[in-house]
């Protein structure tokens, strides 16, 4: 049985997914991050056959739609992430989570692919049954998923430099570092900016993450929208007040 781990953070509004702001504001952000955890919850419980792990920080009594998060974890092992850094946390969450299952493979995740399915992640735990560890990359440079069937090497992430463009091409350098063999998952885009919110959403338009995605973007277009014709509405000045009139400006 192989550990599914997902990383995450409380939706609660000012402590995530702000580097989404602007456009939204920290409730909407809030939201967006709620909406995608609770899809990526959905998609590991529907892989048969695996032990999911939740590692969380922060707060979820005031998370953001906490009482369907708190639901969609019934059955859930949960685990409080540790560590100064992105690195030290991630470390301890798969060493968790081998202690908690040991002798179990751990295939972690975060929070921010919400268009993975259970599909991919059932593909994802096929392939690490085959090899050291599993790599997903993401189209920004660093990566979605690490995959390792002794998830005591995660230690290696400590080192690795986190959020950064090439963190992903790190990362694997460092388990190859270990002697291990590293396969590749496919590409996902992480949802760090709204184009890119918005872009997922619309390949894959399912589930709560694109529904709370859609609803947001109306407003933010229609609010758009509106200031578009306030501007047209206003005056553009003396100078044009004066050549509408037939005057001249010098």
């Amino acid at each position: 049985m192989t550990v599914l781990l997902v990383m995450a953070k409380a939706p609660v509004p000012g402590r995530v997914k702000t580097r989404l702001c602007p456009p939204l504001d920290p409730d909407r952000a809030a939201a967006v991050a709620a909406a995608a955890l609770l899809d990526t919850l959905d998609a590991v419980r529907a892989v048969p056959g695996v032990a999911p792990v939740l590692a969380h920080a922060g707060p979820l009594n005031r998370a953001v739609r906490g009482a369907e998060i708190r639901a969609a974890l019934a059955g859930w092992t949960l685990l409080p992430q540790r560590g100064r850094n992105l690195g030290d946390r991630l470390a301890a969450a798969h060493v968790d989570a081998g202690a908690a299952f040991p002798g179990r493979p751990v295939l972690q995740l975060g929070m921010d692919t919400p268009q993975v399915d259970a599909d991919l992640l059932g593909a994802a735990v096929a392939a690490l049954a085959g090899t050291d560890a599993v790599l997903g990359p993401a189209a920004d440079g660093g990566w979605w998923a690490l995959g390792l069937r002794d998830p005591a090497v995660a230690v290696v992430l400590r080192a690795v430099p986190m959020s950064t463009p090439v963190t992903g091409r790190s990362t694997r350098a460092a388990l190859a570092g270990r002697g291990l063999r590293v396969d590749a998952l496919p590409e996902l885009a992480d949802v760090d900016e709204w184009p890119t919110a918005v872009a997922v959403a619309a390949a894959a338009p399912a589930g709560r993450f694109a529904a709370a995605v859609r609803e947001i973007d109306r407003g933010l277009t229609g609010r758009l929208a509106g200031t578009r014709r306030e501007i047209a509405g206003r005056p553009a000045g003396p100078g044009a007040v004066a050549a509408r009139a037939g005057g001249a400006t010098r």
